[in-house]
C-alpha cells in the first residue's frame, strides 16, 4: 500500500481547516483536486477518512487518528527537505520577524549578532509588538509567539519552556503582607496582561495535584513584560515575572517568590511561520538557527533559582 505524501499533505490542510475550500485557498489547489486527493487517500486506505454534509465537512474516528500522527510525520520529512535545502541556495534577502519587546530586546538582541555573521546576505526587519502579528496581512516572515496557539493553520516549532514566578518587592510585602494561601491574593494589588481578547488573565496556581484559578484584582493591565517587571520591582505590587528576569533578583533579595510552594504552569515559546511548503531559504536558516541557540538551561530557558541554593529572606 503505497500511499501519496501530496494526499496527505492535503488531509492535513482539510482537517486542520474543516473545510475543503479553505485547504483549496490554502494549497493554491482547485476544490474539485482537493476533493479527488482525498477520495484518492480513502481509496488507498480503504477507509473513510471524512463525513460530508452539504455544510460540513468532520473527521471520522479514523481520520482523528490518521491526523494526529501524520502532522508530526509531515513535519518530519519538511525538516529533513528544510535541512538538505541548505545546501543548494545560500540564504540572502531581507526577513521579517514579529516579536514581543521583552523577548526582543532581551534574547534577539543578542542572538542576532550570531545569526547576521554567519549569513551576511540577509537583512532583518524586527517589528516588536505586544499584539500577535497577521503573517499574511503584515507580511511578516515568523513571529516568535508565547502562550498557547490558536488552531489557526500555521506552522509552529518550540523552542522551549519559560518558566514563571509569581513576585514582589519586599516592600510592597512589609507594607501588604504576605500572601498565605492563594486565596489572600484577593486582596492584594495585582499586575498582569491581559489576554489576547483583552479580558483579565487568570492566575492557575499548582502544588502537586491540587490546582487553584484566582482573579486577582488588576491595579494595573499592561502589555508588556519588561514594564511589568520594572513596576513589580517598584513596588507597585504582586506579578509573574520569567524566571530569567526575576531570579537573580530573588537571589539578591531585592524581590520575593510570593507563595513558594505554588507554581505557574511554564509558558511555550514558539516560532510561527506561514508554511513550510513555501518557506524561503532565508526563514529556514532563521529557524534552524534558533533552534541550534537556545538551549535549554541557558540565557531565557535558564532559571538562576535552580542553579544556587535559595535562602530565604529574613
Amino acid at each position: 500500500m503505497a500511499v501519496d505524501l501530496n494526499d496527505l499533505r492535503v488531509f492535513e490542510r482539510v482537517a486542520a481547516l474543516g473545510s475543503f475550500s479553505a485547504a483549496g485557498k490554502a494549497l493554491t489547489m482547485p476544490k474539485s483536486s482537493v476533493s479527488r486527493a482525498i477520495s484518492r487517500l480513502e481509496e488507498t486506505l480503504a477507509i473513510r477518512l471524512f463525513q460530508r454534509t452539504t455544510r460540513e465537512v468532520s473527521l471520522t474516528a479514523a481520520g482523528e487518528a490518521l491526523r494526529e500522527r501524520c502532522g508530526a510525520l509531515l513535519a518530519g520529512i519538511d525538516d529533513a527537505v528544510a535541512s538538505t535545502a541548505r545546501f543548494a541556495a545560500a540564504p540572502r534577502g531581507k526577513l521579517t520577524i514579529s516579536a514581543g519587546i521583552g523577548f526582543g530586546i532581551n534574547v534577539l538582541g543578542k542572538q542576532l549578532p550570531g545569526f547576521l555573521a554567519r549569513y551576511p546576505e540577509v537583512s532583518v526587519a524586527i517589528d516588536l509588538t505586544s499584539r500577535d502579528a497577521e503573517l499574511v496581512s503584515e507580511q511578516v516572515d515568523v513571529a516568535i509567539r508565547m502562550g498557547s496557539l490558536a488552531d489557526s493553520g500555521l506552522v509552529a516549532t518550540r523552542l522551549g519552556m519559560l518558566t514563571q514566578y509569581l513576585c514582589a518587592a519586599r516592600p510592597y510585602l512589609d507594607r501588604h503582607g504576605r500572601p498565605e494561601v492563594p486565596a489572600d491574593l484577593l486582596s492584594h494589588h495585582a499586575i498582569e496582561m491581559p489576554t489576547r481578547d483583552g479580558r483579565p488573565r487568570p492566575w492557575r496556581l499548582v502544588r502537586g495535584d491540587e490546582e487553584i484559578r484566582i482573579e486577582p484584582h488588576l491595579r494595573v493591565e499592561v502589555n508588556d513584560a519588561l514594564t511589568i517587571c520594572a513596576l513589580i520591582g517598584g513596588g507597585v505590587g504582586i506579578g509573574p515575572l520569567s524566571a530569567y528576569l526575576c531570579g537573580d533578583n530573588i537571589l539578591a533579595g531585592n524581590l520575593e517568590r510570593v507563595l513558594p510552594d505554588w507554581s505557574l504552569p511554564p509558558l511555550p515559546v514558539n516560532l510561527v511561520f506561514s508554511s513550510w511548503r513555501e518557506v524561503s531559504p532565508v526563514v529556514r536558516a532563521f529557524v534552524d538557527y534558533m533552534r541550534e541557540a537556545n538551549v535549554a538551561g541557558k540565557d531565557w530557558l535558564g532559571d538562576p533559582l535552580m542553579k544556587e541554593p535559595h535562602q530565604p529572606q529574613s
